[in-house]
């Protein structure tokens, strides 16, 4: 039977930390298995819960079971879960690794709600490596006729810390209608602006790349253009961590929601 655990269940501290999007979880020696990152970023996806093949690996707790409604015997055992899910522009299990079993596996985000519940919007079958790190989005644009969205996979090379005044940084684009961008981190305290990595495609990564920390005004551009695309001010990179900036959003929408933005989500 394969097994399905998040490391957020291995550590007290870390599972506390969960509700902390940039908060570090500690991968510095993982168990057997592969590691799992899940984010729905899918323009105007309904709410998901993430799966790994028939299992779901993500859900949302209901509040029903709070005391003194906690003497059920749902309550001590299952549990309520809630339709809630994971909304557009959020992660699953706040943002930690899920451990799954390595080998051929389909992930997938299917619709939390009560409507279309279990309906898979965006899936990916992909090979998980022992004790390698992953990163599964739903992407794209949402079609909510056929009830579809993008997704992909990437690998998280999680860099070796060296140099404890660093951070890592490497940027993510999840934007369907976008070019090539490259990211750049400039420092709100020199002034100086750096790129971090090389122009990257949809469905791409690139490569993780070191930044002093301090805090950062980030914005993106294509190849050849001093137009800024995306921008976000004010992100602080911690020494020693490792980040992901991913781009979502819709390039050429005027819904506030849906317009481009770029996500800050630590790695480690």
């Amino acid at each position: 039977m394969h097994r399905y655990r998040s490391l957020a269940l291995l550590l007290s501290v870390v599972a506390i930390a969960a509700c902390d999007k940039n908060g570090r979880q500690d991968i510095t020696a993982p168990e057997s298995g592969a590691l799992v990152k899940f984010f729905n970023f899918g323009v105007g996806s309904p709410s998901v819960n993430f799966y790994a093949n028939t299992q779901k690996v993500t859900a949302i707790s209901s509040a029903a079971c709070q005391p003194p409604n906690d003497t059920t015997t749902v309550c001590r055992t299952t549990g309520t879960e809630s339709t809630n899910g994971v909304a557009y522009g959020a992660a699953g299990n706040g943002a930690l690794y899920n451990q799954l079993t390595p080998g051929q596996t389909t992930l997938a985000g299917k619709i939390s709600s009560l409507a279309d519940n279990g309906l898979a919007i965006a899936s990916v079958s992909t090979a998980l490596d022992n004790g390698k790190f992953y990163s599964y989005f739903v992407s794209g644009i949402y079609d909510g006729t056929a009830k579809k969205a993008d997704a992909f996979v990437v690998e998280d090379p999680i860099p070796t810390i060296t140099d404890y005044s660093q951070a890592s940084v490497r940027f993510v684009n999840a934007i369907s209608n976008s070019q090539a961008m490259t990211l750049y981190a400039k420092s709100t305290t020199t002034g100086t602006e750096v790129p971090a990595g090389a122009a990257v495609l949809y469905k791409a990564a690139g490569a993780f790349t070191q930044l002093t920390a301090g805090v950062y005004d980030l914005n993106t551009r294509t190849t050849g253009s001093s137009t800024n695309v995306i921008s976000r001010s004010a992100v602080s990179f911690v020494a020693g961590h490792v980040y992901t900036v991913t781009a979502r959003g819709d390039m050429v929408s005027t819904v506030t929601a849906n317009k481009p933005a770029l996500d800050n989500t630590a790695n480690r």
